[in-house]
């Protein structure tokens, strides 16, 4: 089933239907870094669904829009700002105003005026919105009451853009329209019409959390919900990120009988990857695949290593830890031990980043097995091949496209493995626990904990996790280093772009032009990145090609920041800096991004080589191109 369009012509008016989050401070402010990030009890009644009714795109006059929130506002507070103009502040407008009330959550304002060129509104003017949700206080049941909305841009006769802005200079009281809004080229929209504005909140470790850029009229709240359930702990039910939020009580317990950890993020750090862990110290955010040595599941611990129970908290089917790095021309490979004894097989997994993943679902399979070349027809040296996936729910072979090894077929598939194997959340998709035939302490543990609501909210925010955008794309070294990208056959299986489904049922990944760098394809990366466990149809040392997509972001995302958020100069960063930590490849052997390209073996060995035979200069640039994405 098809969720309405974002956008529509209604004949008289092109409208637009998206929705917004409450917010700490204003999108521009850097100094006080307070825009990205969520405040305590974010899931209860602090979204908001707009409605922009544009009058001039079918030669009428006005634009009128129409906001619903889920708490009343306060009267005299209810503000819609238009119009930026950025000179006295970094929030200034000069078309403010409190809303037209109709009742206790709808509210309205229309106009023709275009304060910014003070003439009235034509097709082509930059309408810079954002909505403040400043509550009544005497029906707000907890938590804060005054906050500020996203930042965004609407183009009048065509709708919300991504956007960028004129310049980063430090803020000049009384200069006009500095930081002004600005469209985003077609080519920086890594997540195509719904991708991320450019960051200049300097919240460097906040860039994968965001919800898709106008996101869908009905679809806010469904994402913060699922966005609570992603930060909370499954065996006591609280929240990772404020004491504040206290303890979703329904979730707790569910974790287990085995796990690995008790919520999504303990792995996924912010929603990225999770770091390598110190030598000598348990690994645990990450999966171990294990079986013996024909393949099977082992009898006493099943597919999955899970090293927690939840009976007795640590006691499960043992640890893993590195014990120490072996390094060959400055490439390094972790050497494991096995608290309980390595098993005949294993495939060693470091929890991957999760954003474009209803993007990457939209993508159709004729476009994905169009790029399949099993026995290197073409000659290029790249032959990728397609996994195949038994889909638990439909009962059906699907193409694979999640995980390090394309094992799932739909995020829904995805988020179920994830919750039945690393949590032990069983859940309709999956009912049954990841245990081993003649395994103890799995009794009684069959049949779905979790509700079709709370997972369905799960499965759509990580479907709509908003993409950031290209930084950087007017940089001659990151383009040059496109160029080079191409040049030494990267983009083979790294493919550029894609256009989503016209069919996909979710409207902001629908008929999309994307570019997330990757086929979804399995291609044999040769021995050095090998284990010795199959998987479907992978073999040990086929892997497929991982989107490229938030590369550049990823360390600071990983690694968080340090100091403490704010300054006092208006305009300049604050005090909070990323503090990277960087690893790649799925196992996090690579450092930096030129050890990943250099592990390359297999297919991807002429690349890699001609990649070395680069200049150092050619290098740095093809370098400084994947840290822009």
């Amino acid at each position: 089933m098809l969720e309405a369009d974002i956008q529509f012509d209604r004949g008289d008016a092109l409208v637009t239907r998206f929705s917004d989050r409450a917010r700490d401070r204003h999108a521009k402010e850097n100094h006080f870094q307070l825009h990205d990030h969520y405040l305590a009890f974010y899931w209860e009644n602090r979204t908001a669904s707009v409605e922009i009714i544009d009058y001039v795109a079918k030669g009428g006059s006005g634009i009128r829009m129409n906001v619903t929130t889920l708490s009343k506002l306060d009267d005299l507070q209810a503000e819609n700002r238009w119009w930026y103009i950025g000179k006295n502040t970094l929030a200034e407008f000069c078309g403010n105003g409190v809303m037209n009330v109709i009742d206790q959550t709808h509210y309205w304002k229309e106009s023709n005026y275009n304060c910014r060129e003070n003439r009235p509104i034509q097709i082509g003017d930059k309408l810079e919105i954002e909505i403040s949700q400043f509550m009544d206080k005497t029906v707000l049941p907890r938590g804060r009451d005054h906050y500020y909305g996203s930042t965004f841009l609407y183009v009048v006769g065509k709708g919300l853009v991504p956007w960028d802005v004129t310049d980063m200079a430090p803020f000049v009281q009384g200069k006009t329209y500095q930081r002004d809004s600005i469209e985003l080229p077609a080519a920086a929209m890594l997540g195509g019409k719904h991708s991320l504005n450019r960051q200049i909140s300097a919240e460097p470790d906040d860039h994968f959390m965001q919800m898709a850029y106008g996101l869908g009229y009905d679809n806010g709240q469904p994402f913060v919900l699922g966005r609570r359930l992603a930060h909370t702990e499954f065996t006591d039910g609280r929240h990772d990120e404020s004491e504040e939020n206290g303890h979703f009580d329904e979730m707790i317990g569910k974790a287990g009988p085995y796990f690995i950890n008790g919520s999504c993020v303990m792995c996924h750090n912010r929603n990225g990857r999770a770091p390598v862990a110190a030598v000598a110290e348990p690994l645990t955010k990450w999966v171990f695949k294990v079986a013996d040595a024909n393949g099977n599941p082992l009898p006493d611990i099943g597919r999955v290593l899970q090293p927690q129970h939840a009976n007795n908290g640590t006691q499960g089917e043992g640890n893993v830890f590195i014990t120490s790095f072996t390094e060959t021309d400055g490439l390094r490979k972790p050497n494991f031990t096995f608290e309980q004894g390595a098993p005949a097989q294993f495939s060693a997994r470091i929890a991957p980043q999760l954003v474009g993943m209803g993007l990457l679902e939209a993508i159709p399979e004729s476009a994905i097995l169009a790029l399949v070349d099993e026995d290197d027809a073409n000659g290029d040296g790249i032959s990728g091949r397609a996994q195949k996936v038994f889909e638990p729910e439909t009962k059906q072979w699907r193409l694979g496209r999640f995980g390090y090894k394309a094992t799932a077929a739909s995020v829904r598939h995805q988020v179920a493995i994830a919750l039945n194997t690393d949590m032990g959340v069983m859940t309709s998709v999956i009912p049954t626990p990841d245990c081993g035939s003649a395994q103890n302490g799995c009794e009684n543990s069959s049949g779905s904990e979790l509700s079709e609501a709370h997972l369905n909210n799960l499965v759509k925010y990580i479907q709509l996790l908003g993409v950031r955008s290209q930084r950087d794309y007017q940089d001659a070294d990151v383009i040059r280093g496109k160029k080079m990208f191409t040049d030494v056959g990267c983009a083979a299986c790294h493919v550029e772009t894609f256009t989503t489904s016209t069919y996909a049922p979710l409207s902001e990944v629908r008929d999309q032009v994307i570019h997330p760098y990757t086929d979804l394809l399995l291609h044999d990366m040769g021995t050095g990145l090998a284990d010795n466990l199959r998987e479907g149809e992978a073999s040990g040392s086929e892997w497929r090609t991982p989107p490229l997509w938030g590369i550049g972001l990823s360390p600071c995302v990983t690694g968080g920041v340090t100091g403490s958020r704010g300054g006092s100069a208006d305009g300049v960063d604050g005090g909070e800096k990323c503090n990277p930590s960087a690893n790649y490849l799925h196992d996090g052997r690579a450092r930096t991004l030129h050890e990943a390209i250099m592990w390359h073996g297999g297919e991807g060995l002429e690349s890699a080589q001609a990649y070395s035979d680069l200049s150092q200069t050619d290098r740095g640039a093809l370098i400084k191109f994947l840290q822009s994405l």
